[in-house]
């Protein structure tokens, strides 16, 4: 039986020892950073702050070692390979390099799909590919803020591809079902490719589960460093596809007038890397581990219920309102209001959470809004926070008469 409670999560976090009464509601932009993770990196540039690969001496043998083996750690974590299992700087680039690898593979006509709640960085890189060789886009519509299967069915056909889909909206909080999202796009041959940003904080990500050939994540939504992300993608098609960077570390032979490429991951991985981003990300994944995601995702799951049980009565709700199809994030708006006016106000009061487009703004004009006040929970949020939200909402709409 896990006997782990809120209180002595909190007290893993040290920004909650510099700041007691911070109701920290922005997990979806990033999670806060626990102890054992600061410890990993402070322990790097400490014990052994050199770089990777080739050193004969023993600090950076020691390096290579502990890059090696978060490495090894995250790919456990993902049910990849090593080979498979390549570091960038975050999801954004991992999005940006999955649309590289399969840039070849699309001709002029073929379809790639999106769901209509892509965050811009699984939008705009396909957007570029589809304008540059002559592919059309389509997208996966919503019904009630969550996916609409017959709308995937209906887009998803022998033209498509490539389907690139979020794990779960950072607005909207909605999950999408990518399994059987991923079965429509194996139906017509096509090449799966999974943002879980958002999700891998949520739930467990298994990519041969997922049936996905791509996957991208961040680190400093995982409990991790900033600056560190993971790309996972099938073997054959990073053998198949030529580098995204290329300079120092991941070739196998230069001369003045040609290059070849370093085995799997190196060929991905040009330049000093951020070693110690990387075992902090190992670091961070342990501590996950350590709590477990069964009381993880029960934890969330009675949160995200309370939240939308006490925000009802006060404000618009913008999402599927279902714990079964929403993970922890609650947007809101509040009639006769600006989002950016709610926010400020809360800042006053010691409750971060985010106001905007949240990097979607396509989806706002899809929705018909300008932006939403989001609320999103880690493992450390409590019933405490969320009923300081709703203080600091009765005090935005004594403050500005609505």
């Amino acid at each position: 039986m896990n006997t782990l409670t809120q209180t002595n999560i909190k007290k893993d976090f040290p920004v909650f020892l510099k700041h007691p009464d911070l109701v920290y509601l922005d997990t979806g932009a990033s999670a806060l950073t626990p102890q054992p993770v600061v410890d990993a990196i402070t322990r790097y540039y400490t014990d052994f702050p050199v770089n990777i690969h080739r050193g004969m001496y023993d600090l950076s043998q020691q390096a290579t070692e502990h890059y090696d083996a978060a490495r090894r750690t995250v790919a456990q974590f993902l049910n990849a390979s090593f080979e498979e299992t390549i570091f960038t700087s975050g999801t954004t680039h991992g999005l940006n390099l999955a649309a590289h690898l399969l840039e070849n593979t699309v001709q002029k006509g073929d379809v790639i799909v999106l769901t209509r709640m892509e965050h811009h960085a699984n939008l705009i890189p396909w957007q570029r590919l589809a304008k540059k060789r002559g592919a059309v886009l389509r997208f996966i519509e919503l019904k009630d803020y969550a996916v609409d299967m017959d709308s995937a069915r209906g887009v998803i056909d022998e033209r498509t591809k490539i389907v690139a889909v979020t794990m779960m909206s950072n607005v909207l909080g909605t999950k999408v079902p990518v399994r059987e999202i991923a079965a429509l796009a194996r139906h017509v041959g096509a090449v799966v490719v999974v943002d879980a940003a958002q999700g891998v904080v949520h739930e467990p990500v298994d990519v041969q589960a997922l049936d996905c050939d791509i996957l991208a994540l961040s680190g400093h939504k995982l409990y991790g460093p900033c600056g560190i992300g993971v790309l996972y993608a099938k073997k054959a098609l990073l053998e198949a596809a030529e580098p995204f960077f290329t300079g120092g570390d991941m070739i196998r032979h230069v001369t003045y007038e040609d290059a070849s490429w370093a085995d799997l991951p190196n060929k991905f991985e040009a330049g000093t890397q951020h070693i110690s981003g990387a075992i902090g990300l190992a670091a961070a994944i342990d501590y996950i581990r350590g709590i477990g995601w069964d009381f993880i995702q029960t934890h969330e799951a009675e949160l995200t219920k309370y939240a939308i049980d006490q925000l009802r009565e006060l404000v618009t709700l913008v999402g599927t309102c279902d714990t079964h199809t929403q993970g922890g994030v609650v947007s809101f708006l509040i009639d006769g209001t600006h989002p950016h006016d709610v926010g400020d106000i809360l800042a006053g009061q010691g409750i971060a959470v985010r106001v905007g487009h949240h990097c979607a703004m396509p989806l706002m004009r899809y929705l018909n809004i300008t932006g939403t006040v989001r609320a999103s929970f880690g493992v450390y949020s409590t019933k405490e926070d969320v009923d300081a939200l709703i203080r600091g909402i009765r005090h935005v709409k004594e403050v500005l008469h609505v």
